[in-house]
């Protein structure tokens, strides 16, 4: 937990007025991209003193509204923008920047190593498996003494990408939540009770006995908390890591559309690891500002090369090279005041 707090009191550092002399760029959303970019805009402000970055935690919905609302310079979402949400702005560029992991995480005694079955999975965040000696899990964990002790489901209170990944990948594989939940953001959850951000599920479960939740796997790792294997779609029971995560990239990396917005939960795959995403960064095409435009564009680009190698130590996957290679083109054709950057 000292990890996570340590990264809000950076993230509440940043909101101080950019330093006489800087180029302060604002941006806000993703809470499942937080490590990461908390990282990227450290190590690239030591390397260019001259910009000072402001990056709020608030969720990927949140990271919409502002993008759009024009209040800050880019906006981060695992939640590609809809149709109706692009029709309500000059264009805006989806530059993914890595790739991460949803993972169901839990609070059991003695954080016992759980398998669960998709059926499984929305079974519980429908509110239909309520004890977790119930007969289902206790077919896939034999070897598991399951206690007698009502689950607690924990999951997102605000606009979430995370919860856009996790309800994407509910409603590929149980037609229950696709027909009577859906897919979002924000959606009107079944069972359980909600707290805002990563952070704050995270919380949640290391604190509630018998609670369960999904969160970026970043967060699991950082707090110790276990994760479940999952049965992915080639039915076998997988773990989450950089290469699970990495093998359900490969498919939607050779079939991107030149949007670059695109699902990959429940992969093809033995391998794959099921509750997989691209996280993005939302810039407008068109930039406005002759110091802020460009100086955000240079550390995107940074982004897509040298900080690559910062995704794996966090628990990310790096983009795959023809994925880099497109978000070079999409960089390329940034404008300022309607001339190349």
């Amino acid at each position: 937990m000292r990890r996570l707090l340590a990264l809000a009191i950076c993230a509440i550092s940043f909101s101080a007025s950019s330093a006489l002399g800087q180029t302060l760029i604002n941006g806000a959303g993703s809470s499942f991209a937080y490590p990461l970019y908390s990282k990227w805009t450290a190590e690239y402000s030591a390397i260019d003193k001259s910009v000072h970055f402001n990056y709020q935690s608030i969720g990927s919905g949140g990271g919409i509204a502002q993008i759009i609302a024009r209040t800050i310079d880019f906006g981060a979402t695992d939640a590609p923008m809809s149709d109706q949400e692009l029709a309500k702005t000059a264009p805006i560029l989806h530059l993914p920047t890595a790739l991460g992991a949803v993972v169901i995480t839990y609070n059991l005694p003695g954080s016992p190593a759980l398998k669960l079955t998709p059926e499984v999975i929305a079974d519980i965040f429908l509110g239909k498996i309520t004890s977790w000696n119930d007969a289902a899990i206790a077919a896939v964990n034999p070897s598991v003494a399951l206690p007698n002790t009502p689950i607690a489901v924990v999951h997102r209170s605000d606009g979430s990408g995370t919860t856009y990944v996790f309800t994407d990948y509910l409603a590929k594989v149980s037609p229950t939540w696709a027909k009577d939940v859906h897919v979002g953001k924000a959606v009107h959850w079944p069972a359980g009770t909600g707290a805002k951000g990563n952070e704050g599920v995270t919380g949640q479960v290391t604190q509630l006995p018998g609670a369960i939740g999904y969160v970026e796997l970043a967060y699991a790792f950082q707090n110790k908390i276990p994760v479940a294997a999952i049965r992915n779609q080639s039915g076998a029971f997988v773990s989450p890591s950089v290469a699970s995560v990495t093998a359900a990239a490969a498919a939607a990396s050779k079939a991107m559309p030149a949007d670059m917005r695109v699902s990959i939960t429940n992969a093809d795959g033995a391998a794959s690891w099921p509750i997989a995403a691209f996280t993005y960064v939302l810039v407008y095409r068109e930039q406005t500002d002759p110091a802020r435009g460009p100086t955000l564009i240079k550390f995107l680009r940074w982004g897509n090369h040298d900080g690559q190698k910062f995704c794996e130590p966090l628990l990310y996957a790096p983009l795959p090279a023809s994925i880099v290679k497109m978000v070079d083109a999409k960089l390329d054709s940034v404008t300022l005041n309607g001339k190349k950057i």
